[in-house]
């Protein structure tokens, strides 16, 4: 890949990044609880584009490396102040902070084994590590634990399979 398209595809990740994280913060504020497939079971809108903001972090920090992603984590906290209310943008930031941080620690040593295996596991700490504790900051509990941590999970599943789907198709066209 050229210097140039490089440059414009980590700018396209970083600004994927943030507008995930702010638009999971903006859908939070505007529907806190949404009833989700499973009865009984109530999720705040805005998890499951969070579920997706831990796969895009990863694919970010494989393009522009951990510092870059750090200072993309810092973009989505502040445009979340933009468009969230301020309890739940704060709560994100301290949230988003920590969990990619541990996000980031578990996908690093095992990416080189299996990209995807990688992803799914370093997700699956960072979406509980998150819920664990974004909830009790922006709503004062853990209620909504199970639904969230069921939407982030079915959207990092979702966005793994894609994944996976793709780098199967890239592996088969010949170079």
């Amino acid at each position: 890949m050229t210097t140039r398209r490089w440059r414009v595809a980590a700018g396209i990740l970083v600004a994927a990044y943030a507008a995930t994280i702010a638009g999971a913060n903006w859908a939070t504020t505007l529907w806190p609880a949404v009833a989700v497939a499973v009865a009984g079971l109530h999720v705040p809108a805005g998890s499951l584009l969070a579920g997706l903001a831990f796969t895009v972090r990863d694919l970010l920090q494989d393009a522009v490396g951990a510092r870059t992603t750090l200072l993309a984590i810092c973009l989505g906290a502040a445009l979340s102040g933009l468009v969230a209310e301020p309890r739940i943008a704060l709560a994100s930031a301290a949230a988003f902070a920590v969990s990619e941080l541990v996000d980031l620690a578990v996908y690093t040593p095992l990416r080189d084994r299996s990209r995807l295996a990688a992803v799914g596991v370093s997700n699956a700490v960072g979406l509980l590590v998150d819920s664990l504790l974004f909830l009790p900051m922006a709503f004062g509990s853990l209620t909504y634990l199970t639904g969230q941590l069921v939407g982030k999970t079915a959207t990092t599943l979702l966005a793994v399979a894609v994944l996976g789907v793709v780098r199967a198709r890239r592996r088969a066209v010949p170079a």
